[in-house]
């Protein structure tokens, strides 16, 4: 009967992990129920599954999807942030949740992270969340793209205005006489 339960559980975690963009480790110690529920809450906004389980069942999951680079940090109180859409969006929600909850305190804080097929250690991941979002930036790169088109545009409307005003100066004069 355990065993079913253990089975289900690891089948479970194995649906989550597939295909995860980012999966972040956090050691998750010292933080109460309260602020757990506003961490839950703040990376469902960031369609990222947070979740807490025994560490022999997710190594058993990671290993059946081939991913053993995370045994050495699977020790103690581990919870898992798992994101399929975004590799930055957990490490990003921890960081902001630290900056603007905990505020002073060292906690919750990252034990590795294993983003695209990348291990990432502690001060990677800080890094990694000071990035800015995808769409932050797809947003630069477009702006990058449209300046230079935007100021030939203005250039070439300048040399057609400049025409019309001399063809009309032009058109004036002829009429004059």
């Amino acid at each position: 009967m355990v065993q079913a339960y253990k089975l289900d559980i690891v089948k479970d975690l194995k649906e989550r992990l597939q295909d995860a963009r980012a999966i972040v480790l956090v050691d998750y110690k010292g933080i109460n129920i309260e602020e757990v529920n506003q961490l839950r809450s703040r990376f469902r906004k960031e369609q990222v599954d947070y979740l807490v389980q025994k560490n022999t069942l997710v190594k058993i999951a990671l290993h059946d999807l081939g991913i053993t680079e995370l045994d050495d940090y699977l020790v103690g109180p581990t919870a898992l942030a798992i994101c399929k859409s975004d590799e930055v969006g957990p490490a990003r929600v921890i960081t902001k949740f630290l900056k603007e909850v905990m505020e002073d305190k060292d906690f919750p804080k990252f034990k590795a992270g294993f983003i695209s097929g990348n291990l990432l250690n502690e001060s990677q991941m800080h890094a990694l969340a000071k990035l800015p979002s995808r769409d932050e930036l797809l947003a630069k790169i477009l702006g990058s793209v449209q300046a230079p088109l935007i100021g030939f545009l203005g250039v070439t409307q300048g040399i057609i205005r400049k025409f019309v005003y001399a063809v009309d100066a032009v058109a004036k004069t002829k009429s004059q006489d």
